[in-house]
């Protein structure tokens, strides 16, 4: 690994929880270079901590920045200018993005708290591919100032972990406070997950648990017809679109060097018109206003993290539709989403994803503990 924006151990760190920080975030004194070489060199050394990391410091230490996909802006963990960092569970696996650093670490025991950010899975993916439990916050109850944005309508601080106590110590620490949620009655697995049908039996029936616990499991249909993809291409657009207003006068006046995947998506960035992004908005506006309603304050959706364990390193046709098909429901609500290690698909991590209603964060957090047997 290169420079800035590699694991940066510091050897003087006292005893005590490490925190891993990704390269978008910024800490003080150190660079913050967005997984590229022209960002690094176009941008000063931060002469303060985010907010998120200002509030971790209280009981956890910094001990690196770590890895990003450029700009954040990938799902699979890989970086053309500094390579990809290695998934610890399995090595000729991708280990995920855009927090494929942060979760590498965690992974590997070189960190007890990861912190990145999710935008349309960015946490909750590397947690599925390297085993960790990942926390997405509320957005309205995590603190951005101090993070490189990407698309910012979907942009949220969020957290690695290798167990569920630590996982809620950093929410602890990171999260504004909340009115108490109300306890969870119903687990509703859809019936029309876009996922292998193995996939699907495999991830349902880690759900006994909540079952056993007094939760009613419901089965119904999330979507209609089409409805899945519909959204996925909603979100994809609205996303481009803001991404391209937070970089596109960089890009233009910088012309920086990106990797084959990350240049191709931002040339259609480029090329979203605000006619796309107005219809693309108000398909996501009804998309969110059905999730709300059917999930109300008693309810919890659970998905898979991901359709998939993570796929080989040479895979070139890495699924990004159809994990982002999955994805995309937390940030278009705005509320929690939590990813679990409850499951191995054919010898390799495949996580459970549960999503609440906004504020719902603690809750997630509970039902995390009682999946993991510690509850």
């Amino acid at each position: 690994m290169n420079g800035f924006v590699s694991w940066l151990p510091v050897t003087d760190a006292p005893a005590g929880l490490r925190l891993a920080v990704k390269d978008v975030v910024d800490v003080a004194g150190m660079p913050t270079g967005a997984g590229n070489p022209r960002w690094l060199a176009t941008h000063p050394i931060p002469e303060q901590d985010a907010v998120a990391v200002q509030r971790l410091r209280r009981e956890f230490t910094v001990v690196g920045k770590t890895h990003t996909d450029e700009l954040a802006y990938s799902l699979t963990g890989t970086n053309a200018h500094y390579g990809t960092p290695v998934n610890p569970v399995a090595p000729d696996r991708m280990p995920g993005g855009s927090s494929s650093g942060t979760a590498t670490v965690v992974a590997a025991g070189l960190a007890d708290l990861g912190l990145g950010t999710d935008t349309a899975g960015s946490i909750r993916v590397p947690a599925s591919y390297t085993g960790l439990y990942g926390l997405r916050p509320s957005h309205s109850r995590a603190p951005r100032t101090g993070i490189v944005p990407l698309a910012p309508s979907f942009d949220v601080p969020a957290l690695l972990a290798r167990d569920p106590q630590t996982l809620r110590a950093g929410a602890r620490l990171l999260l504004d406070a909340a009115a108490p949620a109300a306890h969870p009655r119903t687990v509703w697995w859809p019936s029309d997950i876009p996922v292998a049908p193995d996939v699907r039996d495999l991830l349902r029936g880690t759900l006994s648990r909540l079952v056993g616990a007094g939760l009613e499991l419901t089965t119904a249909p999330l979507f209609d017809a089409g409805g899945w993809d519909r959204i996925r291409a909603a979100f994809t657009t609205v996303q481009a679109a803001e991404v391209w207003e937070q970089h596109g006068d960089w890009i233009r006046r910088e012309r920086p060097i990106f990797g084959r995947n990350v240049s191709a998506r931002l040339q259609l960035a480029a090329e979203v018109t605000p006619a796309l992004a107005y219809e693309a908005r108000s398909i996501l506006r009804e998309a969110a206003d059905r999730l709300s309603r059917m999930l109300g304050e008693d309810r919890v959706l659970a998905l898979p993290a991901t359709p998939e364990p993570a796929p080989p390193l040479d895979d070139p046709g890495h699924a990004r539709a159809a994990v982002v098909r999955l994805t995309c429901l937390a940030p278009i609500l705005g509320g929690p989403s939590v990813s679990l290690p409850v499951a191995r698909y054919r010898g390799l991590p495949l996580g459970l994803s549960l999503l609440a209603a906004p504020g719902g964060d603690e809750t997630l957090l509970t039902l995390a503990e009682l999946l993991s047997g510690h509850g």
